[in-house]
Parts: C-alpha cells; sequence; structure tokens
C-alpha cells in the first residue's frame, strides 16, 4: 500500500521558536549528551536502540529513588492491593517502556503503519480517514502511553491537517532540538503549552484543523475531577473547547505489544450531550476523557508515565508513605 503524505504545502510552515531562556553551561552540557544518545541510538537502529535503553533503564531506573518513589507511591494509591512485589515490577516496565520511547524518537519515520508487515497495526483507520474526508476539525486525545511521540506522526503520514500540543523542553537547545526533529515527522504546527499557545488551539479550530492532546497530566489551574478513581486536578482545555466549537473528541490509543512495535486505535467520539450549563458540561466531559484513559491505563499500568505528582500530594505521599 502506498503511503499518504502530510497535508500539501506543510514544509512552509514555520517551527515554533525553542523556550525563552538564557542557555547556561549545564544545558550545554545536557545538549552534548542528548546529540550523543541520540547519534547513538541512529547508529544502533529501531530494534537495538529500543531494546538497549529499555533492558538499561529497567536495571538502572529503580535505583534513581527520587523518580521511582513517585512511581511507586502513585501505584500503591490506585491499586492499594497490589503486593510490593508488584509494585516494583510495574516500576520496572515504567522505566523500560520510557526508555524505549525516548530511543525511538529519532526512529518515527521508520515506525510506519502503511506497509505490509508495518510496524504498527492499525484499528479504526476507515474513521481516521472519514474524518480527513469530511473536512471538519476534531479533537483527538491520549495520554503519555507506549510511545506516545508516535501518534502524532502517524496522523501526519494519513495526512490529516492538525495541531497539536506539547510541554516545552526545560533546556533551550533540547527543546529546539526536539521542535526539530518532530517537524520533520509531524505537523509543523506545534503548539507550547501555555499562554502563548492557547490562541494557537482556538485559531486552528477556527481554521477548521483538528487537534491532538495529550491531556493526562496534572494542572494545577484546572478542575478537580476523578481520574483512576481518585480527585485531581484536570486540564479543561479540550473539553471547553469541544463544547464551545461543538468539535468531536475522539480518543487514541496506543499500545506497545512487543519491542518496537504498536497498536494505533481510532475510537468513535465519546458520546455527550450538552446539558446547556457550561461549567457543568465541561466537567461532565472532562469526566469522560478522564475515565476513557483510565481505561487504557489500567489495562497496561506499565506503560504509562507515573513518574510525576498527578494526585494531591497530600494522599499521594502522606498515604502511602514506604520505604526506600
Amino acid at each position: 500500500m502506498s503511503e499518504a503524505r502530510a497535508p500539501s504545502g506543510s514544509e512552509a510552515i514555520a517551527l515554533p521558536e525553542r523556550r525563552d531562556k538564557p542557555v547556561t553551561l549545564l544545558h550545554r552540557l545536557e545538549y552534548a549528551a542528548a546529540l550523543g544518545l541520540t547519534g547513538f541510538f541512529k547508529i544502533l537502529g529501531v530494534d537495538a536502540a529500543s531494546a538497549v535503553a529499555g533492558k538499561t533503564m529497567r536495571m538502572v531506573g529503580p535505583m534513581i529513588r527520587p523518580v521511582s518513589r513517585k512511581a511507586e507511591n502513585n501505584l500503591r494509591l490506585v491499586f492499594p492491593d497490589w503486593p510490593e512485589e508488584k509494585v516494583r515490577a510495574v516500576t520496572k516496565d515504567i522505566w523500560e517502556n520510557v526508555a524505549r520511547t525516548a530511543a525511538e524518537f529519532v526512529h518515527l519515520s521508520e515506525l510506519r503503519e502503511f506497509e505490509t508487515n508495518g510496524r504498527v497495526e492499525m484499528i479504526g483507520k476507515e474513521k481516521l480517514d472519514a474524518i480527513i474526508a469530511g473536512g471538519k476539525p476534531v479533537i483527538l486525545f491520549a495520554p503519555h502511553f507506549a510511545n506516545w511521540e508516535l501518534i502524532p506522526s502517524i496522523l501526519n503520514r494519513a495526512g490529516l491537517d492538525y495541531s497539536f500540543v506539547y510541554r516545552a523542553a526545560n533546556n533551550p537547545l533540547t527543546d529546539e532540538m526536539i521542535i526539530k526533529q518532530r517537524g520533520k515527522v509531524m505537523s509543523r504546527r506545534q503548539v507550547p503549552k501555555g499562554k502563548r499557545g492557547g490562541r494557537a488551539l482556538v485559531d486552528a479550530l477556527k481554521e477548521g484543523r483538528s487537534l491532538a492532546m495529550l491531556v493526562d497530566q496534572k494542572l494545577n489551574s484546572g478542575i478537580s475531577v476523578p481520574f483512576m478513581g481518585l480527585p485531581a486536578m484536570t486540564a479543561p482545555a479540550a473539553a471547553r473547547l469541544a463544547l464551545k466549537y461543538e468539535t468531536p473528541v475522539i480518543q487514541i490509543s496506543l499500545v506497545r505489544l512487543k519491542g518496537a512495535h504498536f497498536r494505533f486505535t481510532v475510537h468513535d467520539p465519546l458520546d455527550f450531550t450538552p446539558s446547556g450549563d457550561m461549567g457543568a458540561d465541561v466537567e461532565a466531559l472532562t469526566l469522560k476523557i478522564n475515565e476513557a484513559l483510565e481505561a487504557d491505563i489500567r489495562a497496561n499500568p506499565g506503560q504509562w508515565l507515573w513518574f510525576h505528582r498527578r494526585w494531591p500530594k497530600e494522599e499521594a505521599y502522606s498515604a502511602t508513605h514506604s520505604p526506600g
């Protein structure tokens, strides 16, 4: 099957500027290390790079206690019946998945879905084709799960006209490197989180362009909505934009099958009928989004990014105290 292409003329779209902050010596050292690693992973090839990184961090990662402890405490909070052995085992899975994702970043163009024996199994491709053919914007959402960087790459190859939201790296040199690499395989319409990106999301929908958003992380200024059975401060932007501009909200699921092989699923739009009360509707639709994410995470907990403080500190870190 021939490969689909990105929307015509997309190469002329300017990439966003890197994070605006002074470059320090530490930034330069971090950037040099990042260049060395990416060069190493390129030489290895996708399978070897993914395997080497995954196996290495499966062993080393759990020893990085400040980071591992966050994941372990989150797992204890969400799965209180799990024995400690399972908590530690899943933490190793998390480290392996994150490391594989990082190593695969320079090989995203090789993780193809439109070829026979490709690395990505597609489910619901006809739904994605219908979105593209329909010419009307949708809001696509997913969590930081499996290799989440692959999602916008697949959407781009499918020919979808879309903008996607990203969090700028703290290191401006690394941020610029990531932006440029994404621009080679994803939409060049990259929208940074925060105030400077908010207007771009509205403009995208008004111009008939879809949005791709990772919506699983904590937002202190968001709204409190249950997530994984616990109250969690959640970004309401996807729900608010969908309601204001009457845009379908569609879940994308990506699951790592084995090594650098994946399953990509396009779901039906979330079933939601607004009541007319914008505040209540935003909360209710945000809950539906969280519940959809939760189903994927509970099915494969080792593939989600558990390293951030998703739940209130007093719940997650006082109630789950453990040695180590």
